[in-house]
């Protein structure tokens, strides 16, 4: 062999192959660094806003209603927190929610709901969210956790409570399932009660959790608490003599309102029938009427100190003048007037204790009509009252151009117009004030507004002077009188009208004041269709007035202003205790 044979060769360098593999090399890296350019500089808001779709959410505060107390502080609506269970139908399924049948018989016997029902609500639904159950108490809840049904969550809500219960159920009123006031105080106030919720970005990971809290949205607002005027007290005792006469003399439906003669705030509302706000089954629409701002009566006698307030004001009359009653009936245009007896000549305050349907006449047909409307009008009858509550009726005083006089004769003792207890309760106040009105108040007020003077002091004091005779032997109300208080006020017992006339069925009134030397409180009672032979207010509504009156002079402290009787019997004479 050759010694060039023999010569070992050497591999030569492909120069192709290697500039091929680093220009695919470089390729990519140039395309994936201008395609890193390009999103990163000249496009990066599409990215991010794709990101923000899958990540960023809007969330709310959980806003706590308020509570209503009365003028003490005592409770009578507070939310309690409670849970909501639902279902994710997509979850259930991927997480073979529905193999352990078990955990569903177990769901359905802690909810209070058929077990198939339940299954197939969930199981059809092809949404992402349903209700299983609203307002679980927090035993449920715990217990619903327990079971680790996949798909199956819950979330906090709250649920109304009233601890007074049907005492004050008409005017607190009631919310629904999502917390929105829907009768009475929750219905007025909801805004205030309710408050705003605050709103917040933030980003959330595939779990639902937030991870990240980027801004404030919006600023919430807290909610408010609301304080009435309401002294529960009161309430309360007024309610169970209310709830008491109501069945004894098995009438339809009564209310009392009480007001604070000082302040013109309202310290008691209560109607029967009521319901319990606490158990919504059954619940009638009737029983959730406010009836002591929502109906309206013909008042009768209790207005006609209203014609005696207005002739001696007006100088037609003065405190001691008579008038001839005999004999006993009056014929008027248009009809008769008529008194349960021949009184004969009385002075105005003997006639107005024995409740003259003629002595009212004569004074009012000195009168022109529009002056008599509007004097009723300056005592509140026909107009509302000020406490602004949704529901609340004006009543009926009529406003025509021609006037028989028998229709101007029976304005004077109540009929052809109406008013709502509430407006009795004003008329009182007002006279109790010393001619000062004011609008009433549901809510505690913080200052006492001045009032405007529709009654001259004197002529009030006199008229609540001729009213303490109602209570007095010889008046029509001995039933409402209290020991060691004098009352002032007077029975009103009127027919209900019906289509074409009056008919069999009674409206039994009394409204008073007292004490009457020193007015505190001014009442209204009115009981609607009592049955049986009693039906006057002299025995059926006098006595729950004296009742309540009595109760409530003792739970504020109001100081006795007359010696006791019995006590005085004890010592010989009116004078023996100083």
């Amino acid at each position: 062999m050759s010694r060039q044979g023999k010569k070992k060769l050497k591999p030569e360098a492909n120069d192709w192959r290697l500039k091929i593999a680093v220009f695919l090399i470089l390729l990519v890296f140039g395309v994936i660094t201008s395609r890193a350019a390009w999103i990163q500089v000249i496009e990066p808001e599409r990215l991010r806003y794709e990101a923000d779709m899958r990540t960023l959410r809007t969330t709310t505060t959980d806003v706590q209603r308020g509570m209503v107390t009365d003028r003490n502080g005592e409770m009578l609506a507070v939310s309690v927190p409670v849970m909501a269970a639902y279902a994710d139908p997509k979850m259930v399924r991927d997480g073979n929610g529905f193999d352990d049948i078990r955990r569903w018989s177990a769901l359905a016997n802690v909810l209070e709901v058929n077990e198939d029902k339940l299954v197939s609500r969930v199981r059809d639904n092809k949404g992402r969210f349903v209700y299983l159950k609203r307002q679980v108490t927090p035993a449920v809840a715990e217990y619903i956790r327990k079971l680790k049904i996949p798909g199956i969550a819950l979330k906090p809500e709250s649920r109304r409570y009233y601890p007074a219960g049907e005492i004050s159920a008409q005017l607190v009123g009631i919310t629904n399932i999502d917390d929105h006031g829907i009768e009475g105080l929750e219905r007025n106030y909801h805004d205030w009660l309710t408050g705003s919720p605050a709103k917040y970005k933030v980003r959330k990971d595939r779990r639902g959790e937030v991870v990240e809290n980027l801004s404030v949205i919006e600023e919430g607002e807290n909610p408010n608490d609301l304080v009435l005027s309401l002294d529960m007290r009161l309430q309360s005792l007024a309610y169970t003599a209310l709830k008491e006469a109501t069945a004894y003399h098995m009438a339809t439906s009564a209310s009392l309102v009480i007001i604070d003669i000082p302040t013109g705030e309202i310290l008691t509302m209560a109607n029967t029938p009521s319901f319990n706000p606490n158990q919504r089954r059954g619940i009638k629409p009737y029983q959730m009427r406010n009836r002591a701002i929502t109906d309206a009566y013909e008042p009768g006698s209790v207005v006609k100190p209203l014609v005696v307030a207005a002739a001696l004001d007006k100088g037609i009359v003065s405190e001691h003048d008579t008038i001839n009653t005999s004999p006993g009936y009056m014929r008027v245009r248009g009809g008769t007037v008529r008194d349960g007896k021949n009184l004969g000549t009385k002075d105005i305050g003997t006639l107005l204790v024995k409740s003259s349907n003629i002595g009212m006449t004569k004074m009012a047909l000195q009168m022109e009509v529009d002056e008599l409307l509007a004097f009723y009008a300056d005592f509140g009858l026909g107009t509302y009252s000020g406490i602004s509550m949704d529901g609340e009726y004006t009543g009926n005083v009529p406003n025509r151009s021609r006037w028989s006089e028998h229709e101007r004769a029976t304005l004077a003792f109540g009929y052809g117009l109406t008013a709502t207890p509430l407006q009795l309760a004003r008329v009182y106040a007002i006279l109790g004030a010393g001619g000062i009105s004011r609008p009433a108040s549901i809510l505690k007020r913080k200052q006492v507004p001045e009032g405007t003077r529709v009654l001259s002091e004197k002529t009030a004091d006199a008229v609540v002077q001729m009213l303490t005779g109602v209570t007095k032997k010889g008046g029509t109300a001995l039933q409402a009188a209290i020991d060691g208080y004098e009352v002032a006020g007077k029975t009103g017992t009127s027919r209900k009208a019906v289509a074409g006339g009056y008919g069999e069925d009674y409206v039994t009134l009394f409204a008073g004041l007292a004490p009457a030397d020193n007015p505190r409180l001014a009442m209204a009672v009115v009981v609607n269709e009592p049955k049986g032979e009693s039906y006057y207010g002299g025995t059926v509504a006098a006595p729950v007035f004296a009742e309540v009156m009595a109760g409530a002079l003792q739970l504020l402290n109001v100081e006795p202003t007359t010696q006791p009787p019995k006590l005085a019997g004890l010592f010989g004479s009116d004078n023996a205790v100083n």
